[in-house]
């Protein structure tokens, strides 16, 4: 994993804020400087804070967690759909559905409607409706999947979440600091970095500035993945060897402590004689 150096992020315009009336005074740790009414953010800590999130992003991946990228803003979705796909992470780019963390057996419900309405279209009973049943269903069916057809294979709750804006994306945020689920965030100088675990302080509207970003986590992603892929193939190896490490490594030890016990045992009888001999010789 190779985080951008100061250059790339300066040439991708990480380092401009929002106009100084609209600041976050608790931005104030991460900007640099402010110039013609612009604050100006401190890439050397931008790096230093991306390349933290991206580490711990690697982990997750590498421990089989999801880790749900959330993004609705228009500069910001196509870039993350592509990037959340290519990473095999779900994803949020249209409206955020109220309740969909915490009221998450809710959500899955209306999924597995999606799945029964496609399971009703393989099996004929599709065909057998009336013309206008039809034509509600399939519109449901497109509602459905332009809302929650990105996260379908998510089964249970994230554990964690990458943010594009925080702002924007509040309610999300909140739902999961209820929850207790770890946020990862690009967050610029008019946002509260306080309801963010992990924060990345960057422009979080230009493209080019998130493109680059996203880019850097999801390469940590995909080398956790593929890290775990390769711990995978070594367990299955092992499996099929009949390798059992840890209780042979338990058992040799057991057993070296054994010989010694019994190699010990005449030693000691032999130095106790040893000792005893020269008493009963002066004894007598």
């Amino acid at each position: 994993m190779s985080t951008p150096n100061f250059d790339q992020l300066l040439e991708a315009g990480c380092h401009f804020g929002h106009m100084k009336r609209k600041w976050n005074p608790a931005m104030a740790p991460y900007i640099f400087m402010e110039r013609n009414g612009i604050h100006i953010i401190d890439l050397y800590k931008t790096q230093a804070k991306l390349e933290d999130a991206a580490n711990v992003l690697r982990n997750f991946a590498k421990s089989g967690k999801k880790v749900l990228f959330v993004a609705t803003k228009k500069q910001a979705k196509e870039i993350l759909a592509e990037k959340a796909q290519s990473v095999g992470m779900p994803y949020v780019i249209e409206r955020w559905p109220g309740g969909m963390l915490t009221n998450f057996p809710t959500i899955r419900k209306a999924v597995k409607k999606m799945a029964s309405i496609d399971k009703m279209a393989k099996d004929g009973t599709f065909d057998n409706l009336s013309k206008r049943e039809k034509l509600q269903i399939t519109r449901q069916r497109a509602k459905l999947e332009k809302n929650l057809g990105s996260i379908a294979d998510l089964n249970r709750l994230p554990s964690a979440l990458f943010v594009v804006d925080v702002a924007k994306e509040h309610i999300a945020v909140a739902e999961a600091n209820r929850l207790g689920i770890p946020v990862f965030a690009i967050v610029d100088t008019n946002s509260n970095p306080n309801d963010v675990d992990y924060v990345i302080p960057a422009n979080d509207d230009a493209s080019k500035s998130i493109e680059l970003i996203l880019s850097t986590v999801c390469d940590a992603i995909n080398e956790g993945l593929a890290e775990r892929k390769v711990e995978k193939a070594d367990e299955k190896a092992s499996a099929e060897n009949g390798e059992t490490p840890a209780p042979r490594r338990e058992g040799s030890r057991r057993r070296v402590s054994r010989h010694a016990e019994t190699a010990e045992a005449p030693a000691e009888e032999e130095a106790v004689a040893a000792v005893e001999a020269p008493e009963a010789e002066a004894a007598e």
